[in-house]
């Protein structure tokens, strides 16, 4: 039930390129999603995850989502070009705390644009965002025509929650995609935020989630 729905997660700053092929034999092992790593090192896992269902993805604008929506376009087509199916971008936080939704809206809809029909998920970074501009948030991702939205980085001083999960999963519908990221990693805390409404759960604690009760 679970591991189809993990993406397995490595985007420390000393990661290797050695670590990425361990990373995606691990999720072909364990049938992942799809592996997310930095951007330099796409390539590698494109390479290594030939011919598998698993996908790759990759980080535009991480961590902080503060750079601009140009260089947010230009990492998401260079992702592109590398082979990246899948694009995890970080919101403008700052800009949607003031309440330039219309600079949001265009800033995701760039990325939106430049990945070409690539899947798109948007870290909203909750946990330093009120639950009104939770919500706001959410309408905007769906605006402009994202897949997915995502709960945080994990980096910004916290977490998946279910509370959030429960209201990103109200706001958005039945339909459109939701993934928890951010301090998920035992089988339990997977289970609660699919429960709540996830489809997808960011972790790095993947192998130990789904190799927990055997």
């Amino acid at each position: 039930r679970v591991a189809p729905m993990i993406d397995h997660t490595l985007l420390k700053p000393e990661a290797t390129s050695a670590q990425v092929v361990s990373l995606c034999r691990e999720a072909s092992i364990y049938g992942f999603a799809a592996v997310c790593i930095n951007p330099s090192l796409v390539k590698i896992a494109v390479a290594e995850l030939a011919g598998s269902a698993v996908m790759v993805g990759t980080v535009i604008g991480f961590p902080t989502g503060a750079v601009t929506t140009r260089t947010k376009q230009c990492e998401a087509g260079e992702a592109v070009e590398s082979g990246a199916g899948e694009l995890d971008m970080v919101i403008a936080v700052g800009r949607l705390r003031e309440r330039d939704f219309e600079y949001v809206l265009n800033d995701i809809k760039a990325v939106v644009s430049e990945a070409g029909g690539c899947c798109v998920k948007v870290i909203l970074e909750a946990c330093l965002l009120t639950d009104d501009e939770k919500v706001m948030a959410c309408r905007l991702v769906v605006d402009a025509g994202a897949q997915f939205v995502k709960t945080s980085t994990g980096l910004a001083g916290g977490g998946a929650t279910v509370a959030d999960v429960r209201l990103m999963r109200r706001t958005v519908g039945p339909d459109f995609r939701v993934k928890a990221s951010g301090g998920i990693r035992t089988l339990q805390e997977a289970l609660i935020m699919i429960d709540a409404g996830a489809n997808r759960i960011g972790t790095s604690a993947g192998v130990t989630i789904v190799t927990a009760n055997s």
